[in-house]
């Protein structure tokens, strides 16, 4: 069953959901022409927040890894997406090197790159697990809680060329975030396709022009659509030349997050919303919930003491943050059990290929659920993201995962364009 959301939601969010679900051909028809003209990352997950008044994705990630958290019913669409993107990339592969982040301690994790293999391995490729670390000077094998196993192996790297001892592959999948930069091993590969490609790693991406491409996105989709684009779209500024430790920047951080908070309000008194409006301040690099902090009011950003100045200035692998995106917070309606919950999407090629909810029992609906003391539904998205149901209300399951589906494909757009725009020159 579809977990049941205990808050009903019945404020204008059915509107916008009947009009995702009136315009779903014209929707689909202007997907499929863009399409056409960009394409698509070779996968992704978007965390969505829904407030019953708006719908956002609030959070892109081109290195995926939770697909051990989605429907095992769904592993079908995964074979099918993957046999697409790979199609349109190199209709004659044989080989595939997945190379994933250095966790062999998160069973959970490897849990996901397990999953990743199997249904790769259904398109009819021959795949296998090369490892960054150091310490993989051997092929080791590891047994996983849930019975599957994963053999991690050297690799070998020649003058263009990367692959393992005994097996050249045609293509590379990343599923390593990049967060601390591009190993020099993975530089300079001139024959073999690398997806998605190394400037999608954090070392080079930003998510601040992620959410630009992406307001461009929801600009015209929301005239198909005949919406207010912000209903879809959270509002954002940046902020660089930061040192938290140092308290560098802190006048212009507070002032861009007033700024934020001033067009919020202006849209919750056009709206009558009564929620209080709120502001994500997160590094514009990065990943894992690592360096980020709700904010209310821009006074709150001044005079940080020192455990909150030490929790902003440092993310994965270590790095300093000097720049920030400070986003509109989403409050998210949706519960799951005892907890706040957000659902996250995940998208192969083009294609809505399951999702699940994020759960946190200990987070309110304005904070942050990428947190530790989260878990996952894995069965929330029973029924597709791809089909509503005309026969059933605008907030019912296929329907209500249909929107989230629209949405996450949107994001999934804006990370096209993004990836096209920051793509280094030849």
């Amino acid at each position: 069953m579809v977990p049941r959301l205990t808050t009903a939601l019945t404020g204008p969010l059915l509107e916008l959901e009947r009009k995702f679900i009136d315009a779903a051909p014209e929707i689909e028809r202007w997907l499929r022409g863009k399409w056409q003209e960009h394409t698509p990352p070779f996968y992704g997950s978007v965390d969505l927040r829904n407030a019953g008044f708006k719908l956002a994705p609030v959070d892109m990630n081109l290195f995926p890894g939770g697909f051990n958290n989605l429907n095992p019913a769904f592993l079908p669409l995964c074979v099918q997406a993957a046999m697409t993107a790979i199609d349109s990339i190199c209709p004659v592969a044989r080989r595939l090197l997945l190379i994933p982040e250095n966790h062999t301690r998160n069973l959970f994790y490897l849990q996901n790159v397990a999953q990743l293999v199997t249904f790769l391995r259904m398109t009819g490729l021959n795949v296998r697990v090369g490892s960054l670390l150091s310490e993989i000077q051997q092929p080791t094998p590891l047994e996983l809680p849930n019975g599957a196993s994963l053999l991690l192996e050297p690799l070998v790297r020649s003058y263009y060329r990367l692959g393992l001892a005994d097996f050249d592959p045609c293509a590379i999948l990343l599923n390593n975030d990049l967060s601390a930069g591009v190993p020099e091993i993975l530089q300079n590969l001139s024959e073999q396709f690398v997806l998605p490609p190394l400037h999608a790693g954090w070392a080079v991406r930003r998510k601040s022009n992620h959410f630009a491409a992406y307001d461009e996105v929801a600009g015209e989709f929301a005239q198909i659509v005949g919406i207010d684009p912000w209903r879809i779209n959270p509002y954002f500024g940046v902020c660089g030349d930061l040192n938290f430790n140092d308290r560098q920047g802190e006048d212009r951080l507070s002032a861009e997050i007033d700024a934020v908070l001033v067009k919020m309000r202006e849209k919750y008194r056009q709206y009558g919303i009564e929620e209080t409006p709120y502001v994500v301040v997160k590094a514009d690099a990065g990943t894992y919930g690592m360096g980020v902090m709700t904010v209310k009011d821009a006074s709150e950003i001044v005079g940080l003491n020192r455990r909150q100045r030490n929790k902003m200035s440092v993310i994965k692998e270590g790095l300093n943050v000097t720049q920030v995106i400070i986003q509109e917070g989403v409050h998210t309606r949706e519960r799951v059990g005892d907890g706040v919950a957000e659902p996250v999407v995940y998208m192969i090629d083009r294609y809505v290929v399951g999702g699940f909810y994020r759960v946190h029992a200990e987070r309110g609906k304005d904070e942050n659920l990428n947190a530790p003391g989260m878990h996952f539904e894995p069965l929330a998205f029973e029924t597709s993201c791809c089909l509503p149901d005309l026969c059933q209300t605008p907030d019912a399951p296929p329907n209500r995962f249909y929107a989230y589906g629209v949405v996450a494909r949107l994001a999934l757009l804006a990370a096209s364009l993004e990836l096209e725009r920051t793509a280094p020159e030849s």
